[in-house]
């Protein structure tokens, strides 16, 4: 996904940025960047991270950046801040979000006199600088963002660095957050609660779907009114957030602890597990929930190895990712031989790595693998975030499980809506499909209206898509 954070402060800035941005890497894997304005204009540095952390590829800029104001980012994907030279002046831009209709966005900016664009390795355009290029199309960096926004088709959130202030600016529906934090002399804007909180900053006030404000060292001033529809990704409180972070004042620990009892209350009667667990890091909160409705005591039957494996390194072949998830859970055999387990996770995708996890387990022993998954069963890709590699909705196991019981592509589609209500023979079928097919002792889906009530928002302000489908 990604993650950014900027800073305008009276006095230098770089301290501040270096630690918001870095606490942002749990949203991304490839690449992380910051930008400055000091006394000799925009400075900036961008740097691989999937094989060290970014405090670690940073550590020497922060040493030779200066500045009073500046935005950083994690990214899964381009790189950026960018900085631009245009009509409206220079400013440095970074976003968040994903653009489904950039082949048609391109050719109006042609039609608009824009000249070129920077082609990045497989011959895509950066959706930053083609953000940027369409806020420049306007006459006003205010205008230009909601033109921007206007057009896309997905979903973008960023932040606009101007010599003089910072422009944070939330996606059209709100699916991503933007926080804006407060100290003595300074404002922060943060995808994450928590980014700022060490760094002496008080929460000041969450961005509404679509509302920009204008920060300086003095002032925070809404510049473009927020909107009241709503759909924030659901996905931040089940996987993508930090059990620190809250969104929209609901507590991802919290509301984790609040799913696990759910799915507590569902199996009332039905197992006997020795212990429950959690698939770290995700799932320990869900577990916690679970095991302190049921009476179940909670266990860590494999801790993950975070000397050698601090954060997540994603590679892009399966293979490799299946494998380095594996290197990183360490078994404890005394809490897994000859016991029953209940493991939650916080979602199946593809199915492969908790396959793999499953029978670790009984390699080490168990008698037995209860399988709970913190969210409904995953049916569609997302068309808002860039949630996950998958190339074809056909990666999802779902998907997968029902082609084959259906036959067709089309006769999968035509039934898709019964195999995600949990109340059909179809719902079951797939259910139980899955669960022969990673062998598992037992498998269950959170349902989407004890998820919904978990998070404690109402349905209408959530984005439900990928289990769903509905807009």
């Amino acid at each position: 996904m990604g993650g950014l954070f900027g800073v305008v402060s009276k006095q230098d800035c770089v301290f501040d940025l270096f630690f918001g941005t870095d606490y942002h890497s749990h949203l991304g894997t490839r690449r992380g960047g910051m930008a400055v304005w000091g006394e000799n204009g925009f400075d900036r540095a961008i740097h691989n991270i999937e094989n060290s952390p970014f405090r670690t590829k940073f550590d020497k800029d922060i040493g030779e950046m200066k500045g009073t104001l500046g935005i950083g980012c994690i990214s899964d994907s381009e790189p950026q801040p960018l900085i631009v030279r245009s009509h409206l002046g220079n400013f440095a831009i970074t976003t968040v979000g994903r653009i489904n209709n950039a082949a048609e966005l391109i050719d109006i900016c042609f039609k608009k006199g824009h000249s070129h664009f920077l082609e990045m390795s497989g011959g895509d355009v950066n959706p930053t600088e083609l953000v940027a290029s369409l806020i420049t199309q306007k006459e006003t960096i205010v205008e230009g963002i909601r033109y921007a926004q206007k057009l896309i088709d997905g979903s973008m959130t960023m932040l606009i660095l101007t010599p003089e202030g910072m422009y944070a600016a939330r996606d059209r529906l709100g699916r991503t957050p933007v926080v804006i934090g407060r100290k003595d002399g300074a404002y922060c804007a943060s995808f994450e609660s928590f980014a700022y909180l060490n760094l002496g900053y008080t929460h000041y006030k969450d961005l509404g779907p679509a509302e920009i404000v204008y920060l300086t060292s003095e002032s925070c001033e809404t510049v473009s009114e927020p909107q009241e529809e709503m759909r924030i990704c659901t996905f931040l409180w089940v996987y993508y957030g930090y059990t620190t972070s809250n969104y929209e004042g609901v507590n991802v620990e919290v509301m984790r602890n609040r799913c696990g009892a759910k799915l507590a209350q569902r199996d009332k009667g039905l197992i006997s597990p020795d212990i429950v667990a959690g698939v770290p890091d995700s799932g320990t909160a869900h577990a916690v929930g679970y095991a302190n409705e049921s009476g179940v005591s909670f266990g860590r039957p494999f801790i993950k190895y975070t000397p050698t494996w601090p954060r997540s390194f994603m590679p892009t072949i399966q293979s490799q990712r299946s494998l380095i998830a594996k290197m990183k859970l360490i078994a404890i055999d005394q809490l897994i031989r000859d016991k029953s387990l209940l493991l939650i996770d916080d979602s199946i995708v593809r199915g492969t790595q908790l396959r793999e996890t499953t029978e670790f387990l009984y390699q080490s022993g168990a008698k037995g693998v209860h399988i709970r998954t913190a969210c409904p069963p995953l049916m569609y890709g997302c068309k808002y975030l860039n949630f996950s590699r998958s190339k074809s909705e056909l990666d999802l196991i779902t998907r997968r499980t029902i082609l084959k019981r259906e036959g067709s592509e089309e006769e999968a589609a035509k039934k898709l809506h019964l195999y995600a209500d949990p109340n059909t023979p179809e719902y079951k079928g797939m259910v139980d499909d899955i669960c022969k097919e990673l062998n598992f002792t037992s498998l269950s889906f959170q349902r989407l209206d004890d998820m919904i009530e978990s998070v404690g928002l109402p349905a209408c302000k959530l984005c439900t898509y990928c289990w769903t489908g509905r807009e």
